[in-house]
């Protein structure tokens, strides 16, 4: 009977400790700002066995859009300041207009959804390959979790998942569909 008493308890204990872990107040309650947000940072990407990707990143939002969990925002990227920095890498650029949602505001850790739509382009750079389609417009979704502290810095890591991609005859060969990326933006309106 004790035995059967102390396996309820540590797992009523379990269950309260998680919790206690996983509630608001865990991490510091942010107040909405009257202002907006304006996150200004950069954006490492990785596309999963291909090429690394850096570029920069920006987000904002309002308290009128979604009490500021609705984010608008825009990203570049490029092979050049990444793999093809001082390689033959192949160079590829994207532009990306993102639409991000943030779950749970007074998390320290919040989950993230975001979509991507934009453009893609790569320069082979060789005329032997001027044939093979070279650009794509882009779409993917993206699914993370944001660290969210109660100051200006955001570290934002996700994976996503290009849905129009190619295998170098119906669209360029190097827009694989899997990639990792890691943001780290500063709210430059916060005062």
């Amino acid at each position: 009977m004790s035995l059967n008493l102390s396996v309820r308890s540590s797992g009523l204990i379990r269950i309260l400790l998680i919790w206690l872990l996983t509630t608001a107040s865990f991490g510091q309650t942010m107040l909405p700002q009257r202002s907006g947000i304006l996150d200004i940072g950069i954006r490492f990407q990785k596309t999963v066995n291909l090429y690394t990707e850096n570029g920069v990143t920006f987000q904002y939002t309002h308290a009128k859009l979604a009490r500021q969990r609705l984010y608008l925002g825009a990203s570049y990227v490029t092979s050049r300041l990444g793999t093809a920095l001082g390689s033959n890498a192949i160079q590829q650029d994207n532009y990306l207009a993102t639409v991000g949602y943030y779950f749970r505001p007074n998390w320290l850790i919040q989950p993230v959804v975001r979509a991507n739509v934009g453009y893609f382009s790569a320069q082979y750079g060789n005329a032997i390959f001027d044939d093979l389609p070279s650009t794509s417009m882009l779409a993917s979704p993206e699914l993370g979790l944001c660290y969210c502290p109660n100051f200006p810095l955001k570290i934002n890591g996700s994976i996503g998942y290009n849905l129009l991609t190619g295998a170098g005859v119906t669209g360029p060969g190097t827009l694989y569909p899997v990639f990792v990326q890691t943001s780290i933006t500063w709210n430059v309106l916060r005062k």
